[in-house]
């Protein structure tokens, strides 16, 4: 199985795991909040080293995503196509480690 099939077989998961907690009927505003404190434990990851922490952080922010883009009435993967769409051909250079898109320099 390829990393796609896997990530597709991965996020179909999630979403039943979603459906089976109720999670898809829940309010989009509570799991702002619970993809906020994800993130703040990716940013503790990082800021302390912690390889596991920041993994795990990663895989439950997707989780969060996933269940937001759900309740929100979208597809992930539409979502992702979305984004992907608009950074692909996107110009600019980084500046002190970050990409600035050409139009912000």
């Amino acid at each position: 199985m390829n990393l796609t099939n896997n990530l597709n077989e991965l996020t179909t998961k999630i979403e039943q795991w979603a459906v089976d907690k109720k999670l898809d009927e829940a309010l989009p505003e509570k799991q702002m909040l619970k993809l906020m404190e994800e993130v703040g434990e990716l940013a503790q990851g990082l800021a302390k080293g912690n390889l596991d922490q920041v993994i795990d952080s990663i895989g439950d922010v997707y989780v969060v995503l996933t269940i937001l883009s759900m309740q929100m009435d979208l597809d992930i993967k539409d979502c992702i196509a979305a984004a992907y769409a608009e950074i692909s051909d996107r110009k600019g250079k980084m500046i002190n480690g970050v990409f600035i898109k050409q139009e912000d320099l």
